[in-house]
């Protein structure tokens, strides 16, 4: 055999398994797709409708809610709980370094106002002053 032969045995063996793996995959879509639809089921809504127990069906899907509801709202209450719980836990357990840490932020927190004070007179210093010369001469005026 030459190469240019085993070159078309090989090409054609390719096709072949590309086939065949195009086939399975169409085959098990298929099959996907038929298992779905054999979940479905149609619904008459002539029957259930009309069939005269319509207003028993009203009240069991009500209930069916009511009680779905009521489930949901006690795990919410539940899980609420359980938060508050653990919320109070941690701040009781790290009490005294979250003081600490708001003692020390109150001290920054003044620092920097000091500063800021410091650095507002010195920039408006003759306007302030300026300002407080007239409302004494205004209160003069007035007594």
């Amino acid at each position: 055999m030459d190469l240019e032969e085993l070159k078309k045995i090989r090409e054609s063996k390719l096709l072949e398994h590309k086939r065949k793996k195009r086939a399975y995959y169409l085959k098990s879509k298929m099959q996907k797709k038929q298992s779905s639809m054999k979940k479905i089921n149609s619904v008459d809504y002539e029957v259930e409708l009309f069939s005269g127990n319509f207003a028993e069906k009203l009240k069991e899907i009500a209930k069916k809610q009511k009680l779905h509801v009521q489930s949901r709202e006690d795990i919410i209450k539940n899980k609420i709980q359980e938060y508050k719980k653990k919320k109070q836990d941690y701040y009781n357990k790290h009490k005294e370094t979250r003081l600490e840490y708001d003692k020390e932020y109150r001290d920054k927190k003044k620092e920097r106002l000091k500063e800021y004070r410091k650095e507002y007179y010195r920039k408006n210093r003759e306007k302030i002053l300026a300002q407080q010369k007239d409302n004494r001469l205004k209160k003069k005026m007035e007594s």
